[in-house]
């Protein structure tokens, strides 16, 4: 809340410099405001009485966009890659698919290592497992399995993360 919007019978006002100036009425503090050219805003309203600092509001709203913008900048959105494999795929299939994967990990994305069962391979899943752990084994100095390999439906599947930098 700023300047009119507070409606408490007395404030503890502080300055622009974090100085106390001690409670007083709002209608003082608002008035203080004023003559300095600043606002009041309330800054901890569950406080007894309530804490206002005196500043320029405008520009403390300018300031905060300007650290939110500087941190959303800074932060790394990291996306799942999935990689697909069969229970009868073939060796060089899976060098293609490793290289996707080590490409995906290298540029700090987690990767799903999937298979789909398709008919009656189901009945064969060990096989599929066994394509998997394989796939893990090759990859482990790129990444390490966060998930291992479980079966939900006719997908198997396992999550991958890449290896923290040293």
């Amino acid at each position: 809340m700023i300047n009119e919007e507070i409606r408490d019978r007395e404030v503890r006002v502080v300055d622009q410099n974090g100085e106390q100036l001690g409670v007083m009425s709002s209608r003082d503090a608002l008035a203080l405001a004023e003559q300095r050219q600043l606002d009041l805003v309330k800054i901890a309203p569950q406080a007894r009485p309530p804490v206002c600092k005196l500043m320029d509001y405008g520009k403390y709203r300018f300031e905060q966009s300007k650290k939110e913008r500087e941190f959303r900048k800074n932060q790394k959105v990291i996306t799942v890659k999935e990689v697909r494999l069969s229970a009868t795929i073939e060796d060089h299939d899976v060098d293609v698919k490793f290289k996707n994967a080590v490409k995906f990990l290298k540029e700090g994305n987690k990767v799903k290592v999937t298979i789909r069962f398709r008919g009656r391979q189901i009945t064969h899943s060990e096989i599929g497992r066994q394509v998997m752990t394989e796939f893990a084994e090759r990859i482990k100095e790129y990444g390490t399995v966060d998930k291992a390999p479980t079966i939900e439906g006719r997908n198997m599947s396992m999550f991958i993360s890449p290896k923290a930098a040293d």
